[in-house]
């Protein structure tokens, strides 16, 4: 069955990952539990999809899908791989690496080298600075490599999100109102104004991004 990744992607996300066949280590999948499960749903919801929607898209049966989120069936490599790619990320986002402060900590804490990342062939790379997607808040750090864009069409999407730029410069369109946003700006709006935004430098751009609800 053919991906339709229009459904539930956002406009930076579809040209796909540069790295969609990432590794993980063979160990996590000897031990998927629970957590995989949970893991599913939260990007599931945050990319406002319906198991009807990740069914049709994977080829996966509605049920399987929901034992897989309620923990109650372990998903193989194959329907791991379908579900990833649905859902536009890779297989690894579903594995937290070992937290030096104990599974206890792991939706807690994001320690600098334990994120999960996502380098898009748009030339935009997303780090999740939050520790899951089951809060109302989601916070990203990203970085717009020279020329990237987000699309050449506006979208918009449910929720508020707001942003602080690190370094260089962010070209942000709200409707009709083009913004240059440089070095040490900040901005917020409503999901639902049509935006899209560009890195019109030779230097990368650097953004702390929230967001509420988790729309990753």
């Amino acid at each position: 069955m053919g991906l339709k990744p229009k459904k539930f992607l956002r406009p930076s996300n579809l040209d796909g990952l540069v790295d969609i066949n990432h590794k993980i280590n063979s160990q996590d999948l000897i031990n998927i539990d629970g957590r995989v499960g949970k893991e599913i749903k939260a990007l599931r919801k945050a990319r406002d999809a319906t198991l009807s929607d990740l069914s049709e898209t994977t080829g996966l049966s509605k049920g399987y899908l929901s034992q897989i989120e309620r923990g109650l069936s372990v998903p193989s490599v194959k329907a791991l791989y379908e579900i990833s790619r649905a859902l536009g990320v890779t297989i690894s986002w579903f594995f937290m690496t070992d937290a030096p402060d104990g599974a206890d900590m792991q939706d807690v804490v994001v320690r600098a080298d334990n994120r999960r990342s996502l380098q898009f062939s748009s030339g935009i790379t997303d780090e999740l600075l939050s520790p899951n997607l089951e809060r109302q808040l989601e916070m990203l750090r990203c970085t717009f490599g020279p020329g990237s864009e987000s699309g050449s069409q506006s979208y918009t999407h449910r929720g508020e999100e707001c942003g602080f730029v690190l370094s260089g410069q962010l070209d942000l369109w709200l409707e009709e109102r083009h913004l240059v946003l440089r070095e040490g700006d900040s901005f917020a709006f409503s999901s639902d104004v049509p935006h899209r935004y560009a890195n019109r430098t030779d230097k990368d751009t650097i953004v702390i991004w929230a967001i509420t609800p988790p729309t990753y």
